[in-house]
């Protein structure tokens, strides 16, 4: 890229000049109700549009005072927690939690069938798609692999600008059958080409769930156990919906008023959805989670642990932003209702992977 050390100089030198120039006093924002970003100056949740798709609950009103509460999420007028244990260790619930928010209800046995069908038939990738997209330019960010590919999936469609609902529907199923072998895909490049690992390339199994299949491509062997697909599959249940107004939704809402088409939007709700404060907060969870294992070896030493992490909020340790990552999503006052059950199923994973030692480092309270 041309003279690096030049224009690193360059750049470094004329930082000052765009922190000087660019600068906004924090007052105006006040001045003129102006929100920054998605959150209030006290790091509230800013209302953006109205859905019938999700609700979120994190406050109650008693006696005309805002009081905080455990949180609550619906998907669909369906509690979250509710819909997952239902699910349970029985059956995989993505497929039907996708029929439910796009079309409103749960599917009865037809129309699940139907529609399994349906992403089974579309769980497939253009011809060549993989060598010449995915595996050329791989990416240690699988999320910039993921939005590369999806925009450059707009190229193959020949009805790529025609917006009437049944035309972005079927993008819109085919991007969710798709999705899950673009990022293994772009995983398997990645640890081929930068980390000199084997190279293979699994095609999915139509009779698989998502997550089934998922584990299926990602594994040399194709192995994976009953447990691991049913903890991956709930993970992918409480990711699905988050009351409409979460940055990359909210994304979607400003690109697609415009009237791009379906992968210019997804593309942009991807490249937002990545940022650390955002779905990239995941990436942060497991750096930060290493830096605590190599500062705090005894996970069992609760008071080490605890001034450990009093370093992260002082920022002294770790990035020195004075964040702890993964602790729930900032819209809620007391606690992520996905959280709470989610522990439950990963805990029993831990278990089975004798790792109950690891778990007790991620769920001390």
């Amino acid at each position: 890229m041309g003279d690096s050390v030049f224009v690193d100089d360059y750049t470094q030198r004329y930082e000052k000049v765009c922190r000087d120039v660019d600068d906004v006093d924090l007052s105006v924002y006040e001045q003129f109700g102006v929100k920054r970003g998605l959150r209030d100056k006290n790091g509230n949740g800013v209302l953006t549009g109205v859905t019938n798709i999700s609700k979120i609950e994190a406050f109650k009103m008693e006696n005309g005072q805002k009081i905080p509460c455990d949180g609550k999420l619906w998907y669909r007028g369906y509690d979250v927690i509710s819909l997952v244990q239902d699910f349970g260790f029985k059956r995989f619930g993505f497929e039907e939690t996708a029929y439910l928010l796009l079309f409103g209800n749960l599917p009865n046995k037809e129309q699940l069938a139907e529609f399994q069908k349906v992403l089974a038939s579309l769980r497939t990738l253009p011809t060549n798609f993989t060598r010449d997209v995915i595996m050329k330019a791989p990416s240690q960010d699988i999320m910039n692999s993921i939005t590369k590919s999806v925009l450059t999936l707009a190229a193959y469609d020949d009805n790529v600008s025609d917006l009437t609902i049944s035309n972005v529907l079927k993008q819109c199923l085919a991007l969710i059958s798709e999705m899950p072998m673009m990022a293994v895909y772009g995983y398997c490049a990645y640890s081929h080409y930068e980390k000199d690992d084997s190279m293979y390339i699994h095609r999915p199994e139509p009779s698989l769930s998502t997550a089934e299949n998922i584990l299926r491509m990602l594994r040399p062997d194709k192995s994976y156990t009953k447990l691991e697909a049913q903890v991956l599959d709930t993970a992918l249940v409480l990711h699905m919906e988050h009351g409409g107004g979460n940055n990359s939704t909210f994304t979607t809402r400003v690109v697609s008023s415009a009237g791009s088409d379906t992968y210019s939007v997804m593309a942009a709700a991807l490249s937002s959805l990545k940022g650390p404060k955002h779905g990239g907060a995941n990436i942060k969870v497991m750096q930060m989670m290493e830096d605590i294992r190599a500062h705090v070896p005894d996970y069992d030493d609760l008071d080490s642990l605890k001034d450990y992490l009093a370093k992260i909020v002082d920022k002294q340790a770790f990035d020195k932003r004075g964040l702890i990552y993964g602790m729930g999503h900032a819209v809620y006052a007391i606690s992520d209702p996905r959280a709470r059950v989610f522990k439950k199923f990963v805990e029993k994973l831990a278990v089975d992977k004798h790792m109950e030692k690891e778990f007790r480092l991620y769920s001390n309270d």
